[in-house]
C-alpha cells in the first residue's frame, strides 16, 4: 500500500478554549495522525494558546485583522503536501485526516458536508440539510464549480502558494472560504467528498444579528471579485479547464 500524503491541520481561533480542547482531542485520536497542528490565536483574551501548546500544536499568534488573516496565517505556515482547514467549534470524525489524504487525488481542493452537534437534537439534520445545501446551491452557479466550506474543507500546499499572494486576507468581511474558492478555481479541480464528514456547532443560528452579517459577508465576498469573476466568465474558463 502507498504512502499517504502528509496532511497539516490549520485551525484559527478566538476566544474559544474550552471548545478547542474538545475539538484537538478529537484530533489526537484520528486513525491517521496529522503531521503538524496549526493553531492560529486571532487576538484571544482567554487561554486558548495554552490549550493549544497542552495538545502539542504549534501556536501561531496573529492578534490583528479577523478570520481571513488568521487563517491565511496558518495556511502560511504549513509544511505538509495537504492542509486541512475545520475550527474550534468543530468534532471532525476519527477517520477525517485519512478521508482527506486518501481522497484529495488529483484535485487542488476537496470539501465535505456537515451536522450539528448541539441545539435540539430533532433539528439537527434537518437545518443542517438546509444550512449548507443553502451555501452549496446558491454559490455553485456564482464560482462554477463547488465551493469550499470553512468548516471542513482541505487544499493542497502548491494549491495554496499559487493563490496566496491573491486572496483578501486583509479584508474582515470576506469569507476567506468562499474567496479561497474563487481563487483556487475554476482553473484548478475542486471536488466535493461525501465521506469527508465533520460535527460543528450550530452557534450560526444562536444570534440572528450575527447571522444576517454572515449573510452580508458572504454577498461581500463575491462581488468584490466582479467583473472579472462574473459567473459567466468563470463558467467559460472552465469550459477551457475540464
Amino acid at each position: 500500500m502507498p504512502s499517504l500524503r502528509s496532511v497539516t491541520v490549520v485551525i484559527p481561533v478566538k476566544d474559544d478554549a474550552e471548545l478547542l480542547d474538545r475539538c484537538l482531542g478529537a484530533l489526537a485520536g484520528q486513525s491517521v495522525a496529522a503531521t503538524e497542528i496549526i493553531v492560529v490565536d486571532n487576538g484571544s483574551a482567554d487561554d486558548s494558546a495554552s490549550v493549544a501548546r497542552r495538545h502539542g500544536a504549534i501556536v501561531i499568534d496573529q492578534p490583528t485583522g479577523a478570520i481571513p488573516a488568521a487563517a491565511a496565517a496558518g495556511l502560511d505556515a504549513a509544511t505538509a503536501e495537504i492542509i486541512a482547514r475545520l475550527d474550534a467549534d468543530c468534532i471532525p470524525p476519527a477517520t477525517w485526516i485519512e478521508t482527506i489524504a486518501t481522497s484529495i487525488g488529483d484535485a487542488s481542493g476537496i470539501t465535505g458536508g456537515a451536522d450539528f452537534i448541539d441545539g435540539p437534537r430533532w433539528l439537527r439534520r434537518p437545518l443542517a440539510v438546509l444550512y449548507l445545501g443553502a451555501y452549496y446551491v446558491s454559490l455553485f452557479p456564482a464560482l462554477g464549480h463547488v465551493p469550499l466550506f470553512g468548516s471542513n474543507f482541505a487544499v493542497t500546499r502548491e494549491g495554496w502558494r499559487a493563490v496566496a499572494d491573491e486572496v483578501h486576507r486583509n479584508d474582515d468581511l470576506v469569507h476567506d472560504d468562499l474567496d479561497l474558492s474563487f481563487h483556487l478555481g475554476p482553473q484548478r479541480r475542486i471536488r466535493f467528498v461525501r465521506s469527508m464528514a465533520m460535527g460543528m456547532s450550530m452557534r450560526p443560528f444562536a444570534d440572528p444579528g450575527a447571522f444576517a452579517t454572515r449573510l452580508r459577508r458572504g454577498f461581500h465576498s463575491v462581488v468584490i471579485h466582479w467583473p472579472r469573476e462574473l459567473p459567466w466568465l468563470r463558467w467559460i474558463r472552465r469550459g477551457r479547464n475540464p
